[in-house]
């Protein structure tokens, strides 16, 4: 089960006017704990007034070898949003030697290292995963080559340029790099203007064989990554090559309601325990979980992390929307609690499998 721990900022290094990079200290008991796949992420929580507000930022540093002892520095990506409050947080009061409560690892976009050809579309702070990807795979894999295909608004705001810019100059034969400016002109490469499903349809097999790369990785803004897979699919790429991570969805009104029993309950077994309690009227399965349980797994309660996927063992559910699960998974039996509700009067969900 993920768990929270209280883990020292080493370092906050400036990488735009509106992002930071955290370095977080890992104690050495905790090392095994913090080991993690490249391309996972972090849940971050803090209280305001009262209220737990939690926030998901994915990994950006390598994944530690297998073998090799747990990582003893977790590095992070934040960006500010507008009204953010845990975005402002970070970028505005975090300091070296400050203490944050922070989630082990969790999250499936994920690469386990293998020869091949490898490519991620990204935009923006969609970089942030794809980094640790990348520096982990050309690190580990000698056979492996990455196709990375970014687009940001300008120069300036482009996130870990230095980072990538080190990573081209370690594996130049190995790292294709394209990058994208929707708002900027560049003196060489690329017009500038947004990576949508028709420049990409035109661009992709210019650049690389597409039909030979063993993954897609996309990550970023809804409407990139929706773009992104509609141009892969419409060129041939198999939807089980094709992976996928939301950073922003903006709100959208739920899903027709189906048919609510006047009465449910929902059982859930997590950490090994379980329990039965009633479904108030409007709620998610997974406030009535918290409600009863508060270690219940959850970050972003919008349907994009993925951390609160549970097992439908019995019942029936509606999910107001899902962002985070795969077709096989869903398929498989598993849900988002966050945005489930019932349509059964009984439902069992299991966390821990």
């Amino acid at each position: 089960m993920a768990r929270f721990h209280t883990l020292r900022v080493a370092a906050v290094d400036r990488l735009t006017d509106d992002s930071v990079a955290l370095t977080l200290t890992v104690p050495e008991e905790l090392r095994e704990e913090y080991r993690h796949a490249p391309g996972q992420h972090l849940a971050l929580r803090r209280l305001v007034d009262g209220k737990e507000i939690r926030r998901t930022y994915s990994i950006c540093s390598p994944a530690p070898a297998p073998g090799d002892a747990g990582p003893g520095t977790l590095r992070v990506g934040v960006r500010l949003v507008e009204g953010g409050a845990f975005s402002t947080y970070a970028l505005k009061e975090i300091n070296a030697g400050d203490e944050l409560e922070v989630m082990t690892p969790a999250g499936r976009f994920t690469l386990d290292p293998a020869p091949g050809l490898y490519a991620a579309i990204v935009g923006g702070s969609g970089i942030t995963p794809v980094l640790s990807i990348v520096s982990t795979l050309l690190a580990r894999e000698p056979q492996a080559r990455f196709c990375l295909i970014r687009s940001d608004r300008t120069a300036a705001s482009t996130m870990f340029l230095d980072e990538v810019a080190d990573l081209k100059d370690r594996y130049p034969g190995r790292l294709q790099l394209v990058t994208v400016l929707s708002r900027e002109e560049q003196q060489a490469g690329l017009p500038s203007g947004r990576l949508d499903q028709q420049r990409l349809t035109e661009l992709l097999p210019a650049l690389l064989p597409v039909e030979q790369v063993a993954g897609w990785f996309l990550c970023g803004p809804f409407g990139l990554v929706q773009g992104a897979e509609r141009a892969l699919r419409g060129l041939g790429v198999t939807r089980t090559r094709i992976h996928e991570e939301i950073f922003h969805v903006d709100a959208a009104a739920p899903a027709p309601a189906a048919t609510a029993p006047a009465h449910s309950t929902v059982t859930a077994r997590l950490d090994g325990r379980g329990g039965t309690w009633p479904v108030q009227d409007g709620e998610s399965l997974l406030e009535t979980v918290l409600r009863n349980r508060p270690d219940a797994p959850y970050a972003c309660k919008g349907g994009v992390c993925g951390t609160c996927r549970a097992f439908l063992v019995t019942g029936e559910v509606r999910m107001d929307r899902n962002f985070a699960l795969e077709p096989e998974e869903t398929e498989a039996g598993y849900v988002l609690a966050c945005q489930s509700h019932p349509v059964t009067e009984k439902v069992e969900l299991d966390f821990d499998r």
